[in-house]
């Protein structure tokens, strides 16, 4: 599989609005023995809920932002030591994404670190999944904001040269095998 190198083509993003089933696919991913990183936001949110802290989206989105760049930049750091394909839930850009979903600038450092930390040309896109979709404690968001998440990530990844390849709305082991399929082997 292309991505079996050094660099980062072997960093594979998925993305997509909540409660689409990125997590559960990187899950199932993670249990066939490949190497995984974990979502910022709903760390972020469990982290900062449990110390009384600000850096939530309802309470400081530019924070809340700034923690999740500052994690992502941790995971591809940790993800270069890993040998392998490594699959990331969510990468620098969704930080991009969530900005403009918010209507907040997009800072000089957030547009260079996307520039500079770049993943497999394609990004695999978990489109809006009603059917599915369940708030929890982390997330809040109704199914309307999911879908204007979607899109705004969406375009982020375009707008930064991805190759957008939609997971079909599938059973967790049909859509692990279409992404498998759709990495290109080398």
């Amino acid at each position: 599989m292309e991505g079996s190198g050094t660099g980062p083509e072997r960093f594979i993003v998925l993305t997509g609005g909540p409660g689409s089933g990125k997590s559960t696919l990187i899950d199932r991913l993670e249990a066939a023995g490949y190497t995984r990183t974990e979502e910022a936001g709903r760390a972020i949110i469990q982290d900062q809920s449990a110390i009384g802290g600000r850096a939530l989206p309802w309470a400081d989105k530019d924070l809340f932002a700034e923690l999740m760049l500052s994690w992502e930049l941790r995971s591809y750091r940790a993800a270069a030591l890993r040998p392998g394909p490594v699959f990331f839930d969510r990468g620098v850009v969704d930080v991009i994404g969530y900005l403009r979903l918010e209507g907040r600038p997009v800072p000089d450092h957030v547009h260079r670190a996307a520039l500079r930390h770049r993943y497999h040309r394609r990004v695999f896109a978990a489109p809006p999944w009603p059917e599915i979709f369940r708030n929890d404690a982390e997330r809040k968001q109704s199914v309307e904001e999911a879908e204007r998440t979607y899109t705004a990530v969406t375009g982020a990844y375009e707008d930064y040269g991805y190759e957008l390849v939609t997971l079909p709305k599938a059973p967790v082991e049909v859509r692990t095998r279409f992404l498998l399929d759709n990495l290109p082997l080398s």
